[in-house]
């Protein structure tokens, strides 16, 4: 089997005790929680789940009898612990926006939607190693472009068991034999599956899967330190001069989006004028450029967390921009290590 990890551990001992459970499975938490993330699209809810795998596994850590790899079967755990999930889901699947709603103009109508789920960014903080790796050769997407915001968000698309047969097997290298054991069925079941799951996918890219992700560049740097800025001075000009003229701007929990340079300069020249300014910090989520910014009020000397803003640096400028504003943007500050003021 390949990863981008290492291979699944030899068989060992049977795991009995607390310390050396908690030895074995501290090594595992994050890409775990990072399975659970691409999965569920909430990385409150990956949090959770992280949380209920380690909590099964011990409880039955008796049914580990050492023949397999205790990473394989914390996988099973946690794959099966997030199928559960979504099956309890009142609501679908999570979104950064509504498919079928067309592009917007002006300002913004009504207000946060609170009967959609939301995707939510990750904080590169908590990603695991696996995020500047190569993954092995069985592997289809690099680790660094399955980490991406547009990536989880077209997996969202998929059905629950061919997202997590294509995480398996093409993320993290697993063969079809080892997927179908961990997931139940056949070979040629989960082979079928992600078939389905591989044409979805290409489907919704031009160039049939994401753009390829490198490490940060000394030009993401610039381009990030020249968004900072024109947010910092509320200088709009400069802001749309680091757009492509094709960018997407999308804003949850609003449904309104925005496509191309005139559309958004239209948008944020009805938005900017009620605050008194903006400050900004740096982070990064999703193996991408991310910003938190912070506004006041006119008569007000207080700065307050506005927004978490993750944006795709792509050829030519900014080509998508997420900004997660109140009350879902704020709410992930702590995360993302921001102080909320």
């Amino acid at each position: 089997m390949t990863d981008a990890q290492p291979p699944l551990e030899p068989a060992g001992q049977p795991i009995l005790d607390r310390l050396a459970f908690e030895k074995v499975t501290a090594t595992h938490r994050r890409e775990l929680k990072l399975h659970c993330y691409r999965m569920m699209g909430s990385l409150h809810e990956a949090d959770d789940l992280v949380q209920e795998t380690l909590l099964r596994a011990w409880r039955a850590r008796s049914e580990f009898d050492g023949r397999g790899s205790v990473r394989g079967w914390l996988y099973m755990i946690a794959t099966n612990a997030c199928l559960n999930a979504i099956k309890a889901r009142s609501r679908a699947h999570r979104i950064l926006r509504e498919p079928g709603r067309p592009p917007s103009h002006g300002a913004a109508i009504g207000g946060p939607v609170a009967d959609i789920a939301w995707l939510e960014p990750y904080p590169d903080a908590e990603l695991p190693d696996i995020a500047g790796s190569e993954p092995g050769p069985e592997a289809r997407y690099e680790s660094r472009e399955a980490v991406q915001l547009a990536f989880v968000a077209a997996i969202q698309d998929l059905p629950p068991r061919q997202r997590a047969a294509l995480l398996l097997a093409d993320v993290l290298g697993w063969s079809a034999v080892e997927t179908a054991r961990l997931l139940g069925g056949s070979t040629a079941s989960i082979n079928s599956a992600l078939q389905r799951a591989r044409a979805t996918l290409a489907a919704r890219y031009p160039q049939g899967r994401p753009a390829s992700r490198s490490r940060p560049s000394p030009e993401e740097g610039l381009l990030l330190e020249r968004y900072m800025q024109a947010w910092q001075a509320a200088n709009l000009d400069s802001l749309i001069e680091l757009l492509r003229e094709d960018a997407i701007y999308t804003m949850p929990p609003w449904r309104e989006w925005y496509q191309g340079r005139e559309a958004i300069r239209g948008f944020f020249e009805t938005v900017w004028p009620r605050f008194g300014g903006f400050r900004t910090l740096a982070t990064r989520a999703n193996a991408q450029p991310a910003v938190g910014v912070y506004s006041r009020s006119h008569d007000g000397p207080e700065w307050r967390a506005h927004s978490l803003h993750v944006f795709d640096a792509g050829e030519g400028g900014i080509a998508s921009l997420t900004i997660f504003i109140g009350p879902l943007g704020p709410s992930l500050f702590p995360a993302f290590g921001l102080p909320p003021a």
